[in-house]
């Protein structure tokens, strides 16, 4: 008997069933509390001084918090998040200086893309990953270039990835009687056995980031960072079908998302509203995120539209923003759809690894 492949119903019945599973997730509750403190607390200090607007950076940095791992040895713990908080203000530097040129704007973001991809695959950063590196210097490379309140923004992103480290601190101090002591561990790095292929994996992805900005920028959208941040999200995925489907999810939770984003800019516009509705779409996107990832971008989507877009005029105009959120997204996604194919796709892989394994041989022959 002759096995043949599962048909296309079959396949559509898998991921219809795969796109209504709940993973399970042994992530306690007070690690969404966590989140929602480093986020929500640069929020409520800029809504009781009137400074919203340099509040919201300040939250960008509480973000930090997301690369907070229990599972570590509290000096552990505390080593990433000074270093991830470093990341981050770097990642915000380099797109603030070079955001003069939306050319040279959207060249440099790729490199800068490739080189977070390559060191966080070298030292095995786990989720998010690269994303919030790559999402800090995406927005900051979209931002008016002013040289003068350059040193402003970066120490505003760096209060909040401090507090951030501070909360995480804390947090840990408390947590220490209730946890079990851990085993000493030694901080090392572990190297990936081909390095060639993190090398080739990196240059895709920078390529594919500059390709993202470059399309926003030459199409003329308002705020073209979010195309790749949308296509970074889809080329996160960990095989090419796994790209595919975060690519539908990211495309159905958005359209849901932007929904839930619109009924709440129509409700009310008021600062606290927003900014009650950032805190509390954090805590639910660290409940569900590593559940589900379709049903967390339905909370992602109004959790980072709003913190990006509340100090935006268009706030006022919820239709308006969503319509444009929408081809931004749409647009992204497609993208990292591409993106993931040339990622995940072994031929391509294959040749790229020997040509640069070809090239360094003749540069060591050249030289010797």
């Amino acid at each position: 008997m002759s096995t043949e492949r599962p048909g296309f119903r079959q396949e559509l019945r898998k991921e219809i069933r795969a796109f209504f599973h709940l993973n399970k997730s042994n992530r306690v509750w007070h690690i969404p509390v966590l989140a929602a403190l480093s986020v929500g607390i640069p929020l409520i200090i800029g809504l009781c001084t009137g400074n919203l607007k340099n509040s919201l950076v300040s939250s960008m940095g509480g973000l930090v918090i997301l690369y907070y791992a229990p599972s570590l040895p509290l000096a552990n713990r505390m080593i990433t998040l000074l270093t991830c908080a470093f990341g981050f203000m770097l990642s915000y530097t380099i797109g603030l200086f070079f955001s003069f040129n939306p050319y040279v704007s959207a060249m440099v973001f790729g490199l800068w893309a490739m080189a977070a991809h390559w060191i966080v695959s070298f030292f095995k950063t786990k989720p998010p990953g690269n994303f919030f590196f790559i999402m800090m210097a995406s927005m900051a490379s979209c931002q008016p270039f002013d040289l003068s309140v350059i040193p402003q923004k970066i120490g505003l992103l760096g209060l909040g990835s401090m507090l951030a480290c501070l909360l995480g601190l804390t947090y840990g101090l408390l947590m220490l009687r209730k946890q079990a002591p851990a085993s000493s561990q030694n901080i090392s790095v572990t190297i990936r056995n081909n390095q060639y292929t993190s090398l080739v994996e990196s240059g895709i992805m920078g390529l594919f980031m500059f390709a993202a900005l470059l399309t926003g920028h030459l199409l003329a959208f308002k705020n073209p960072y979010w195309i790749p941040i949308s296509c970074l999200a889809v080329m996160q995925g960990v095989s090419r079908v796994h790209i595919w489907r975060r690519a539908v999810h990211r495309v159905i939770g958005t359209l849901v998302g932007l929904g839930l984003c619109w009924l709440a800019l129509s409700i009310s516009k008021t600062p606290l509203s927003i900014c009650i509705s950032i805190i509390v779409l954090q805590f639910v996107v660290e409940l569900l995120i590593g559940r589900h990832y379709a049903l967390a971008v339905i909370f992602i989507t109004p959790m980072t539209l709003l913190l990006a877009e509340a100090a935006n005029p268009l706030v006022q105009d919820p239709n308006h923003l969503l319509s444009a959120r929408i081809t931004d997204i749409l647009v992204g996604s497609l993208i990292g759809a591409i993106g993931g194919w040339f990622i995940y796709h072994e031929k391509i892989r294959q040749g790229a690894v020997r040509q640069i394994r070809k090239t360094r041989i003749f540069i060591h022959r050249r030289q010797v």
